[in-house]
């Protein structure tokens, strides 16, 4: 209740707040993560390919349809809700002083909750486009779709999510935007992430405010230049964090 406390205390003094996220802050709403113990990546299900494979641009290119397959059963979760930390941040920025989140999920979940200035480094499964026209579809209509490799009706060219693979670049502008983001903050928060996905993880360095901030429930290379450390559940612990501000 210590750190809660201190937390509370920070939030309190500090008026340019940016969220730092990453799929740590959805497993509470029911969205495995990659890298912890019973996240994607250490799946004993059997798999064609590595997960890290199948999510590559040439793979993309080369098998569409065995993409598909694992991108429509693994990374598509159109039922997931919010959860506790999504709803808090959405009222820290209502309240003027959360500034911007800059999250490496695809899951859309931030804006569902309210959040508004929202930097998706990865992209998000809920914006898609032909690669021929760069007609938009929604993610309803991806999950509508009865082909295997969905496929734009005015051109046929193949519909594409607008998620960041391996072996592709950051959307620039976001990158620039996290950025400048992260470097005016005198509150960083980083949480639900290992911090090892490069460049994203690299964002974080760009800090040069008041107060770090690290909620992860694994260990990370950047435990120890947090000024805070915590490693309960991420939801748990924001909401405990609304209670303590009448958020």
């Amino acid at each position: 209740m210590d750190k809660i406390k201190t937390l509370a205390d920070w939030i309190q003094q500090s008026q340019n707040i940016v969220f730092f996220g990453g799929a740590g802050t959805s497993t509470e709403s029911g969205i495995p993560d990659f890298r912890s113990a019973a996240g994607l990546y250490q799946s004993e299900e059997k798999l064609p390919y590595p997960p890290e494979v199948m999510l590559s641009r040439s793979f993309f290119v080369k098998h569409p349809e065995v993409f598909f397959g694992f991108y429509r059963s693994k990374m598509l979760h159109p039922d997931a809700e919010p959860n506790g930390c999504h709803r808090f941040l959405a009222s820290l920025e209502q309240q003027g002083r959360l500034k911007a989140v800059v999250t490496q999920n695809i899951d859309g979940l931030h804006q569902a909750a309210g959040s508004m200035n929202v930097l998706e480094l990865h992209g998000s499964v809920h914006r898609n486009h032909c690669m021929e026209c760069g007609r938009f579809y929604s993610l309803n209509e991806m999950m509508d779709s009865s082909e295997v490799v969905p496929k734009c009706p005015v051109d046929g060219g193949i519909i594409k999510p607008d998620v960041v693979l391996y072996e592709e670049e950051l959307d620039q502008d976001t990158l620039v935007r996290s950025i400048q983001a992260i470097s005016q903050a005198d509150l960083l928060f980083i949480g639900g992430t290992s911090l090892t996905v490069h460049p994203a993880a690299g964002l974080i360095t760009y800090f040069h405010g008041k107060h770090t901030v690290l909620l992860n429930t694994d260990p990370t290379s950047y435990d120890h230049k947090a000024d805070l450390l915590m490693t309960d559940p991420i939801a748990k612990v924001m909401a405990e964090l609304g209670n303590q501000l009448g958020l």
